[in-house]
């Protein structure tokens, strides 16, 4: 079965995970974690990328950002990876590939799931059993969105800027947006539409995606009873 052509639409926001080959790794000590955050930085810079959020997991990477020119996140993710593969083969000796192929990516309805999205990639690290507090977990754009800590790499989408008319103001109502845990459902249909995919978005939303690409991406539902609670699960990812 061939690929299926990315997704790139200039302005449009985009989840983003990258993988460790078979899992694998790809974060050892600190010093790896701000490699990849000071590179990150740059080729965003280079390609015109604005990085929102972000989580740095041991074995994978989840970023939420949005392109400003064409392919932008394409281009950033290649030349990053490509440099860090090279870093940590040579810091360690090592040789071979770091990462599980392609990234995944998916486009994400800024008006419904811009925020859900933000804190279901903060909150990996929880999910992971790895930390109790998003606040324990060093590597995620958490420290600037609830705490007021400066992340250079962050750019502030509008859907925060809009929590509050100061930082202070902003950072409050972040985490009191935190307090409120994503729905099991919504976490399924966040990973359904990344790893698929899959516009994450409504019906409104997923029109104006296919009138600006002149095509119909969602994938159709076939045979069932459409009003069974099978299907309806299935057109919840939009």
């Amino acid at each position: 079965m061939p690929r299926l052509p990315r997704i790139n639409l200039i302005d449009i926001s985009q989840h983003v995970i990258q993988r460790g080959n078979n899992r694998q790794a790809c974060f050892f000590e600190d010093e790896n974690y701000q490699v990849y955050l000071d590179k990150l930085f740059e080729y965003s810079q280079k390609y015109s990328v604005d990085i929102h959020a972000f989580v740095l997991m041991t074995n994978h990477v989840h970023l939420l950002v949005t392109p400003r020119i064409a392919n932008g996140v394409s281009l950033m993710m290649q030349s990053l990876g490509r440099y860090y593969v090279r870093y940590i083969n040579q810091t360690y000796k090592r040789s071979g590939t770091l990462w599980e192929g392609r990234f995944k990516s998916n486009l994400v309805d800024k008006d419904d799931y811009f925020l859900i999205v933000t804190r279901y990639i903060e909150f990996n690290p929880i999910r992971a059993k790895m930390v109790a507090k998003p606040e324990s977990y060093p590597w995620s754009s958490y420290h600037q969105h609830a705490l007021g800590k400066h992340i250079k790499l962050l750019t502030e989408h509008i859907c925060y800027l809009n929590l509050g008319d100061s930082p202070q103001t902003r950072q409050q109502a972040y985490q009191q947006l935190c307090e409120l845990s994503l729905h099991s459902q919504v976490t399924n249909n966040i990973r359904e539409a990344v790893n698929k995919s899959l516009i994450l978005g409504h019906d409104k939303f997923k029109t104006q995606i296919e009138t600006q690409l002149g095509r119909v991406i969602t994938p159709k539902v076939r045979g069932g009873d459409r009003k069974s609670k099978e299907y309806l699960k299935k057109i919840a990812v939009r």
